[in-house]
Parts: C-alpha cells; sequence; structure tokens
C-alpha cells in the first residue's frame, strides 16, 4: 500500500519544478494556473535567481504547491493516478497540496488560499517578534517539557513533531532562544534557530487562523478521492467541513507530522513517495519507521522512475 506526501515550507529551491514544466505540458500548465489565478508571474520567480523573493511566505507556499501538483501531472502523464495511492498527506502547507492533489480543491483555489495564508502568517507577528527552532535528539515528550520551561509567561510551543528526534519549538523569540540551551542540558545533540520569518504553529498565529476559517468558509471543498492524513488529528479524515475546520485549527496547532506516518504504517502502507521539492519527509518517514519505503518524484526521471515502479 502507498501514501503519497507533499513537503512544507523550506523546501524551495530556485528551478524547482522547471524540468517538468520542459518535459510536460500537464506539468506546465500548473504553473500557468497559479500565475493566473494570482495575477502573477510567481514562475517567473520559481525559476528566477532570487532566493529571497522565492522565500518570502506568500511566494514560498503556493510555490512549492504549484511544483508537487506539476510533479503530479508528471506521474499522471506516465500512467501513476490517484487510484495507485490509500492516502495523501502534507507538512503544513502541503496539506493544501494533498488536497489540490485528491481533488477537493482546485488548483486555482489552492494557489489563492495559500496566498492568503502565507500573507495572514506574515501578518500575524511583526518580524522579529517570534522565532521557531529544531531541538534535535530530543522526543516529542522532552520537547514540551524544554518549551514549558522556556515561555516563563511567554509562548514557546512544540510545534512540528516531525520524527522521533527531531521536535520544532515556536513563539516568542525570547522564549525560543532559552529553549535551546535549555534543550542542551536536557540532552539535545543539537540545536538550531531556524531561517523563518514568524512562528508557525504556535497560539500567536491565531489572528491568521481567524483569516483562514473566512477564507475557507467562502471556498467550494469536494471530498477527497482518497482520505486525507490530517496534521492535526493524525489518522484519516474525508469530510470537508470536518477538513476546514481542521485546516483553521492547524495554523495555530501541532504538525504531528510522525504520529501521521505511524498511523498509516499502522493502516499498512509500506510505501511513502514525496511528491515535489527535495527530500525532506522522506528522511522524517526513514527516522520514523526504518522498514518503510520511501521514493522522491521532483523530475522528469523521477517520474518514469515511480512509474517503472508501479509497473507502468
Amino acid at each position: 500500500m502507498r501514501a503519497f506526501v507533499f513537503p512544507g515550507q523550506g523546501a524551495q529551491v530556485l528551478g524547482m519544478g522547471k524540468a517538468l514544466a520542459e518535459a510536460y505540458p500537464a506539468a506546465r500548465a500548473v504553473f500557468g494556473e497559479v500565475d493566473a489565478a494570482l495575477g502573477q508571474n510567481l514562475s517567473s520567480v520559481i525559476w528566477g535567481d532570487d532566493l529571497e523573493a522565492l522565500t518570502l511566505t506568500s511566494n514560498a507556499q503556493p510555490a512549492l504547491m504549484a511544483t508537487s501538483i506539476a510533479a503530479l501531472r508528471a506521474l499522471e502523464a506516465e500512467g501513476v493516478s490517484m487510484r495507485d495511492t490509500a492516502f495523501v498527506a502534507g507538512h503544513s502547507l502541503g496539506e493544501y497540496t494533498a488536497l489540490c492533489a485528491a481533488g477537493a480543491l482546485t488548483v486555482a483555489d489552492t494557489a489563492r488560499l495559500l496566498r492568503i495564508r502565507g500573507d495572514a502568517m506574515q501578518a500575524a507577528v511583526p518580524v522579529g517578534v517570534g522565532a521557531m527552532a529544531a531541538l534535535l535528539g530530543l522526543d516529542l515528550a522532552v520537547a514540551r517539557e524544554v518549551a514549558a520551561e522556556a515561555a516563563q509567561g511567554e509562548v514557546c510551543d512544540a510545534a512540528n513533531d516531525n520524527d522521533p528526534i527531531q521536535v520544532v519549538v515556536s513563539g516568542h523569540k525570547a522564549a525560543v532562544e532559552r529553549s535551546l540551551e535549555i534543550a542542551k542540558v536536557r540532552g539535545a545533540k543539537r540545536t538550531l534557530l531556524l531561517p523563518v520569518s514568524a512562528p508557525f504553529h504556535s497560539s500567536l498565529m491565531a489572528p491568521a487562523a481567524a483569516v483562514m476559517a473566512d477564507a475557507l468558509a467562502s471556498v467550494d471543498m469536494q471530498a477527497p478521492v482518497v482520505p486525507l492524513v490530517s496534521n492535526v488529528r493524525a489518522e484519516a479524515v474525508s469530510d470537508p467541513a470536518v477538513i476546514k475546520a481542521l485546516l483553521v485549527e492547524q495554523v495555530t496547532g501541532s504538525v504531528r507530522w510522525r504520529e501521521s506516518v505511524l498511523w498509516m504504517a499502522g493502516a499498512g502502507v509500506t510505501e511513502f513517495w514525496e511528491i515535489g521539492s527535495g527530500k525532506a519527509l522522506c528522511g522524517m518517514i526513514r527516522r520514523i519507521a526504518k522498514e518503510i519505503t520511501t521514493l522522491n518524484v521532483e523530475t522528469p526521471d523521477g517520474a518514469v522512475a515511480a512509474a517503472t515502479a508501479v509497473g507502468r
């Protein structure tokens, strides 16, 4: 059994998806749809030379979605479809990509939602007030204890439970910085501040959650053709009303990626395909469940190899 998974912010690189667009007309069409939906030539940013512009949250989120859906269209051109997967899941913004891949949202609506989401998340907290940091070598329980000790009246939340040895904390900058030293005392092998512009997946994102509640209420969402494994619940959901509520909750809630992978493995998934830019999710998945097979699809060669793997 197979699951398709989609990367989150941080996976963006200049030039991503360009080879797919050149090799597959359907992949190129995705970038055109996104450009039209946003009223912006985002493709020129993705395939340009200004990494700072691509890294802006409002650009990075729709850009990563476009690249992943382009890779999916390449797979479809090679004979692989959603019939070849049992579940979809995505890391943070990748959850929107997963819904688009599974037919719950159109490409245009997904691009517009991600632009709204990126703008709202950036506006929720002034630049320099918040921060995020990775605590490596600590499990979730210890990381939560570290975050609670570091808070000291400020916000410091366990934001991403990525794998057994990587938890990300998020909140006020001073609190997050305190967590680095506390984590080292508690046995962390390494700690590092992340190059992000806002404290995502913390309670400080409440204003952005309100914006997304309004945005999602106005969007037509269909039931996904295969179930979505939710970041918030770490289990499969298919009802559009429930999914919308969970997407709002996701803005301030933890990304339960480790639990999501374990849930899918427990449901019979033995193979995970990371569709889009980078291989970060593949690395996490292998640390979560060593017996799992992973495959990355971000280039034409990757699409061909994936299709060959399923006998297409």
